[in-house]
């Protein structure tokens, strides 16, 4: 194997840019089980302030619950299909330009990989064998940042982002139907609190941030954001 075939190994990060793009989808569920839980949470507790009634506890967290998921994933759906177009109009002005100035392009790549630390004959060569094999390719991946395998799916985003919120809604709904009417609230906090920390742990270990501070965060406004909605459901529920 050639030392420019070497190097062109090193020049497509397919396997850093799959890495990458998991581990984006990881981060993206984490948030989104976050969401559901806080956003969950504060529903029921504030409902809780204001009734003690079961039917209606479940009732609004269900709604809160199907609201949320479907929100999160319709605005996942709009914001990836918009990042989708506008990664296939990137590849259309990329194969028009390759069609129509395939030496300029090809001296820009050559370019690229000079900038990245290849001394200049060894990124020319880079930049012909890899333009040989799949010119479009090498550009959208070492110009553009696009893997043309691996383009984003708005429907995968859509149904992570519903699963995951769904997933982080359920724990405060079953938290404060389960136990007996005087300990709802208290059960449902705690829970509530101990899987923010998780999923705060789990977001900064993902994103390579201090746990400590991460945990801290999300645990303090969750807190702050339970004890609003359960003040205002009490002084709706004495008012009414």
């Amino acid at each position: 194997m050639s030392d420019a075939a070497d190097h062109a190994g090193e020049a497509h990060p397919n396997t850093g840019g799959e890495f990458a793009s998991r581990l984006n989808w990881l981060r993206a569920g984490v948030l989104g089980a976050n969401d559901g839980i806080v956003s969950t949470a504060g529903i029921v507790i504030g409902v809780a302030g204001a009734t003690s009634a079961r039917t209606a506890i479940f009732t609004a967290g269900i709604a809160g619950l199907v609201a949320g998921a479907v929100s999160m994933a319709l605005g996942e759906y709009v914001s990836v299909s918009t990042q989708r177009d506008s990664e296939k109009a990137m590849l259309r002005r990329e194969r028009r330009e390759l069609e129509t100035m395939p030496d300029a392009e090809l001296a820009e790549l050559a370019g690229l990989y000079e900038q990245r630390g290849l001394t200049p004959a060894t990124a020319r060569q880079v930049a012909v064998e890899l333009t040989a094999h799949d010119a479009l390719r090498a550009h959208a991946e070492t110009e553009l940042g696009i893997n043309t395998e691996a383009l984003t799916n708005p429907w995968h985003a859509a149904y992570a982002s519903a699963v995951s919120f769904t997933i982080g809604a359920i724990l405060p709904l079953v938290a404060i139907l389960l136990p007996p009417t005087s300990w709802r609230v208290p059960v449902t906090f705690v829970a509530v609190l101990i899987a923010l920390a998780i999923t705060g742990s789990l977001s900064a270990r993902l994103g390579g941030a201090r746990r400590g501070r991460a945990i801290l965060r999300v645990v303090v406004g969750g807190a702050i954001g339970m004890a609003i909605t359960y003040a205002i459901g009490t002084l709706v529920g004495t008012a009414v």
